[in-house]
């Protein structure tokens, strides 16, 4: 069987989440870490460490000039994602990128678009999605074991990082969304958002938010983002016709909770009854995300595949993001989401 050619890749940006990606792709057996590229070299050379090897710079151009270069990860803020990431696609390479792929849907469309016309990789750090959680939250409702999706209810808070540029809508739903993103049927999709937020503490935006999300099957989603809770939980209840999920990713010892308990509803007789089964907390592999993301980004482009967590998956995530911005601004009303076509099977 002929090896797989390894894969060069640099990193774009040295800051909170560049050395997570340095060490994961130093880690992933098909790629070849060479750069890691930040305006400040020193930072560079201080997440390097003993990886030396890899070069420090602070010239993009120098990377992108480089043929040993296939590929560029990037974790700088979202407001630089639109020309970083153009002007490697425009070089010729793979690109990973962080959330939000791009600061609106507009730029986001242009990085999709340059990618699918030269035949290159265009991928999402959505990296919830990549949790042995999520595959295997995936894997059920696609496998029909929850049956038809009725509701979701997610809660994502902590005492957390007060961003200057963007509100907590931006900065913490997106986990969210990719996860609703990655977990639904192909056929379920977002169809309109209502979003509701508050500045308690004079910061200039919202540092509290409620998401309420309708989907094409009728279903509601409510997600519940903060910065200003002093304990961190992460929770999301996905409740089917058949079974029910609790997922406290809080709980390394037991992730998942799935119930076989709800509510029935006979048309015949027109009478509801209660189903109370048993509770089953399957056994998870634990995985770093970040290691399973790197591999199957270094996988889409061997094989000329879209990844799970493709451009286009990007896209669905910025547009709800955008109506919910629009909704803020109108004062909660519900706001239609742009529907964008393509999805990874």
């Amino acid at each position: 069987m002929e090896k797989s050619p390894v894969i060069g890749i640099a990193v774009i940006g040295a800051g909170y989440w560049g050395p997570n990606l340095v060490r994961n792709a130093q880690a992933t057996p098909s790629l070849k870490l060479r750069y890691l590229c930040d305006l400040d070299v020193e930072k560079a050379e201080r997440v390097l460490g003993e990886y030396s090897t890899v070069r420090a710079t602070s010239s993009l151009d120098e990377v992108l000039a480089d043929p040993e270069v296939h590929a560029v990860a990037i974790a700088t803020p979202a407001a630089t994602h639109l020309p970083v990431a153009l002007a490697a696609l425009e070089a010729g390479k793979h690109v990973l990128v962080e959330k939000p792929l791009a600061a609106n849907l507009e730029d986001g469309l242009k990085l999709v678009e340059a990618a699918e016309s030269r035949g290159l990789t265009l991928m999402l750090d959505h990296t919830f999605a990549y949790t042995s959680a999520v595959q295997h939250l995936r894997g059920m409702i696609r496998g029909g074991e929850l049956g038809e999706i009725q509701y979701i209810d997610s809660v994502r808070i902590n005492l957390g990082l007060v961003q200057p540029d963007v509100d907590v809508l931006w900065d913490l739903a997106p986990h969210d969304l990719s996860i609703f993103e990655a977990i639904l049927p192909d056929d379920v999709r977002p169809v309109e958002v209502a979003a509701h937020g508050a500045d308690p503490i004079g910061a200039g935006v919202a540092c509290v938010g409620h998401l309420t999300v309708r989907l094409s099957n009728g279903a509601i989603t409510h997600v519940h983002v903060n910065w200003l809770s002093p304990t961190k939980i992460r929770t999301m209840v996905i409740g089917g016709s058949q079974r029910t999920v609790v997922w406290d990713d809080n709980n390394p010892a037991q992730r998942l909770s799935i119930y076989d308990r709800g509510v029935d509803r006979s048309e015949e007789q027109q009478k509801i009854s209660y189903r109370t089964g048993d509770m089953v907390a399957p056994a998870l592999v634990e995985r770093e995300a970040l290691r399973t993301m790197m591999a199957e980004f270094a996988a889409s482009i061997t094989e000329k595949r879209p990844p799970l967590t493709d451009g286009r998956a990007g896209l669905r995530v910025l547009a709800v993001l955008e109506a919910a911005s629009e909704s803020l601004r109108s004062g909660g009303v519900f706001v239609p989401v742009h529907q964008i076509e393509g999805r990874v099977q």
